[in-house]
């Protein structure tokens, strides 16, 4: 068995090949009158990612490598329970964690939107730099309780929504056989600009053995959507696999996602009385607006600490 030595080893070996490579193909257009400013620009920029690329072999990481604790989240969003209004409130909730990585500084990149007529969401999936460690308490199901813009008699509904979250892989953790695959390219569909819809390069990739599917559509670049799409699919893999050897695969799923039903909830967002609370945790906010703006830090932390102790 690979040791996170072992690993770390290849994965740093290979990926120091590749960016000397590169740092070769920049300096050959140094002498270059148009392009030269821009191949020193990335030679700085290629050398300052492999120092940072030495810094995982060093011995005070935990076992020579980042844990996985302090890899991207990607995070997914579904609607379950309550047609309509549901897909409105996974439109809030994408909003919700985009303001949240925004006010950490943190990168986010949406991978897939598709939205219904009204401008709700049939589903989003975006990675989030570095956040696993803060976010990964955030999957399951997600209960509102709110007058439904769609809903003219002011009667409030229940809805739910699905999230999950798993850390980004890469091929140290599962490497995939290339013949298992099936690719498909597309247009792009939904509100995606111009220079999206008129050119195929929607991805969709389909793990044939584990029938496991993931669309990346974000990008204009069909080459971008596929290496994106991939690592999705790689952390969905990765995720699928140690579960099933643990023998808790099934259980893991509905602990993370659940069926969506309105009973099976982690949250509750009851917005006539203002507050959010966490059924794990019995912990409860009173300031609803400022929390679906991105302002969730506390319930995160208290989250975190509720685990740890």
């Amino acid at each position: 068995m690979k040791t996170w030595q072992d690993a770390t080893a290849l994965y740093v070996q290979n990926e120091r090949e590749r960016i000397e490579s590169n740092i070769e193909q920049a300096k050959k257009l140094v002498g270059d009158s148009e392009l030269g400013e821009l191949a020193k620009q990335e030679i700085q920029s290629l050398e300052q990612e492999l120092g940072k690329l030495e810094e995982l072999l060093k011995p005070n990481r935990k076992g020579g490598q980042v844990p996985p604790e302090s890899k991207n989240a990607i995070m997914e969003i579904r609607p379950a329970a309550g047609g309509l209004e549901a897909a409105l409130f996974a439109g809030v909730l994408l909003r919700m964690y985009t303001m949240y990585a925004q006010n950490q500084g943190n990168l986010i990149e949406i991978t897939n939107i598709s939205e219904n007529e009204i401008g709700g969401i049939r589903e989003a999936s975006f990675i989030i730099e570095g956040a696993f460690s803060r976010l990964k308490h955030e999957s399951g199901v997600h209960r509102v309780q709110r007058v439904p813009e769609t809903e003219s008699q002011g009667r409030i509904h229940t809805s739910t929504v699905t999230v999950a979250v798993l850390p980004e892989a890469t091929e140290v953790d599962f490497k995939i056989d290339e013949k298992d695959l099936r690719v498909d390219v597309y247009r792009s569909s939904g509100a995606g600009g111009q220079h999206v819809n008129k050119t195929e390069s929607a991805i969709r990739i389909t793990h044939i053995p584990t029938n496991t599917v993931v669309t990346c559509q974000d990008n204009r670049s069909q080459i971008k959507n596929r290496e994106r799409a991939m690592i999705i699919l790689q952390s969905k893999l990765a995720d699928y696999y140690q579960a099933q050897a643990d023998k808790e695969y099934a259980d893991n799923r509905k602990t993370q996602i659940g069926t969506g039903d309105r009973s099976e909830r982690i949250r509750t967002y009851n917005f006539p009385q203002g507050r959010i609370t966490d059924h794990r945790i019995g912990k409860s906010i009173h300031n609803i607006e400022s929390f679906i703006n991105g302002d969730i830090g506390d319930m995160i932390e208290a989250l975190a600490d509720y685990v740890n102790t």
